[in-house]
């Protein structure tokens, strides 16, 4: 054997004798025979190519090679001892939410954090699922939320993907906006206006896919691109300098200054999926997809209305892909 493939069983075989020097000691603390235990220490001395004890039927001693090791032996295992606390059980869960606010992912997490309270789901907020996605499949990240099949398609390749909820949209609109009187929005009633709907921004681009397809045909155009905004403040803020309209799920948080709408005729879906790297296992990730499947049961997710819009690239179905 070679030094540097030393077993750290072996070290806490010579470091219990060294300590108590008494082989019989040294046995009952580690709860093994002592004829195990001296084996250990011999097996050590082999590899190291030296002796690292003087017994005699009186006393034990350390040579000056055990007096060496010694130290280097309680290094190596407090550095094995803190390796094996840092992975003693799962590691806390990643989970992208979309934002700060409320919304369907966050719904979900409360729901799994109530299944499996034993497990840390940490929630993140990265905001468009094309970033969050690559973030996933580059092992930054362990889940995340979004429309899926707006992705491209070498990206979602790299994921295994489960369709969580039908989420209706909305317009949310600037105060004084002549579309804010209305307690649900026509799509029609959007034509001639120009939507914002992440245009330019690199990390929602499959909702800018999404839009473009909800808004072709019927007069509706994609505002220019704006700031990208971090935080809701922010958001608002540019909001109320371009006064475009914007295009989000019913659940965005509510901002001072606007008004949201849910949009009709029809009523346009956004298909909401659970995304994460294929073959990634996880107790959170399993708490994920039974929180999903009570939610889907309980409020109808899954349920898309009769005459609603749904995107055409919808491949989803409620199992996992």
């Amino acid at each position: 054997m070679n030094p540097r493939d030393v077993e750290p069983r072996l070290l806490r075989a010579f470091t219990a004798v060294a300590e108590e020097l008494h082989f019989t000691r040294a046995a009952a603390r580690l709860y093994t025979a002592q004829q195990a235990l001296s084996r250990d220490v011999r097996r050590l001395e082999q590899a190291l190519g030296a002796p690292l004890f003087v017994r005699t039927t009186r006393a034990v001693e350390l040579t000056a090679d055990g007096d060496r090791l010694l130290p280097l032996a309680r290094r190596v295992l407090a550095a094995h001892d803190e390796l094996a606390a840092a992975f003693a059980g799962p590691r806390p869960l990643l989970v992208d939410v979309n934002t700060d606010g409320p919304g369907s992912a966050r719904t979900v997490l409360e729901r799994a954090r109530e299944l499996a309270p034993e497990c840390e789901l940490m929630a993140r907020f990265e905001s468009g699922l094309t970033h969050a996605a690559a973030e996933v499949a580059a092992g930054r990240l362990d889940v995340a939320f979004g429309y899926v099949e707006g992705l491209d398609a070498a990206l979602r390749g790299r994921l295994a993907h489960r369709l969580v909820r039908y989420e209706p949209l909305a317009v949310l609109l600037p105060e004084g906006h002549p579309l804010a009187a209305l307690p649900r929005v026509p799509l029609d009633a959007l034509a001639g206006e120009r939507v914002y709907a992440g245009a330019g921004n690199p990390r929602t681009l499959e909702w800018t896919r999404l839009a473009r397809e909800l808004f072709e045909g019927r007069g509706i155009a994609l505002a220019p691109p704006a700031p990208v905004a971090v935080g809701k403040e922010e958001f608002r803020r540019v909001m109320a300098k371009t006064r475009n309209p914007v295009l989000a799920s019913v659940e965005f948080l509510d901002l001072p200054g606007c008004v949201k709408r849910p949009l009709v005729d029809p009523v346009p879906l956004s298909p909401l999926s659970m995304v994460w790297r294929k073959g990634f296992g996880h107790p959170g990730l399993d708490a994920l997809h039974r929180a999903a499947a009570r939610l889907a049961a309980e409020g109808g997710w899954l349920d898309a209305p009769s005459g609603s819009w749904l995107p055409g690239g919808l491949t989803g179905s409620p199992g996992s892909g």
